[in-house]
């Protein structure tokens, strides 16, 4: 493994479909959204590392893509707050659209373990927009599934660091050509980060299948995915990212 490339660590055993309440340990009323401390009582999350070396050269931005950059650096930057209406109507939204047949009891609830709040803006989009795709991810539903699989919510704040890494997304200016070129898609669709979120989850998944991975290739999975994604990101013929070879994994 290339240390560069980061490490990430996520993974459950399941026996069929989603366990309720199986995922993390915590008996604590904490555990729930806004409370980050039950996130690692029962699995690990190692995200994405920066990398030294990719600071080199930067590419320069129109005024409209500064201002879409930062709009996208702040709002990556906003913590859930239990205090704000805004966000706690977010996580219910969210809950309704993940869970339609049971009904949540609190945002502070032991519920919470079975998916998790982190990234809630980018797993809201996915599951307003892609429904069935975040059913079938979130229940795993779709292809034979490892005994030990990799946790919904763990994968997801996962795949948000990679593309916050790969996007090089907290430097002021893209330094790498795969993030210009992501500035150039963010320009014309504000949802551009929520989008590639969705095409990153089900790639990632489709990945975890084909290679028929365990806990042990979770790391080999997400580099893999990352590694995809930037090839395609390159492409040529690419102008918008539903142009992206694997974002047709969505209809399947």
């Amino acid at each position: 493994m290339d240390d560069r490339e980061g490490s990430f660590v996520a993974v459950r055993r399941i026996s069929h479909g989603l366990e309720r309440g199986s995922v993390y340990n915590s008996s604590s009323p904490e555990g729930g959204p806004g409370s980050a401390a039950w996130l690692g009582r029962g699995l690990s999350c190692v995200c994405a590392q920066r990398r030294d070396s990719d600071a080199h050269s930067t590419f320069d931005l129109s005024p409209p893509q500064e201002e879409c950059l930062q709009r996208l650096q702040n709002r990556i930057d906003v913590a859930y707050d239990s205090t704000i209406p805004l966000h706690q109507e977010a996580l219910r939204n969210l809950w309704k659209l993940a869970f339609p047949e049971e009904e949540l009891h609190g945002l502070i609830s032991e519920q919470w373990k079975e998916m998790g709040w982190q990234g809630k803006e980018n797993l809201l989009y996915f599951a307003r927009n892609f429904q069935k795709t975040f059913q079938d991810l979130l229940r795993k539903q779709v292809g034979e599934r490892s005994v030990w699989e990799y946790p919904f919510a763990v994968a997801g704040i996962n795949i948000t660091f990679m593309l916050i890494q790969m996007l090089d997304l907290e430097a002021v200016k893209p330094r790498t050509i795969v993030g210009a070129t992501f500035l150039k898609f963010l320009s014309e669709n504000e949802s551009a980060f929520d989008i590639l979120y969705c095409i990153a989850f089900k790639l990632m998944d489709q990945q975890w299948l084909s290679m028929r991975a365990s806990y042990m290739e979770f790391n080999t999975v997400m580099k893999s995915t990352r590694r995809q994604l930037e090839r395609e990101l390159m492409l040529e013929d690419i102008t918008h990212l539903e142009d992206l070879p694997s974002y047709a994994l969505h209809s399947q």
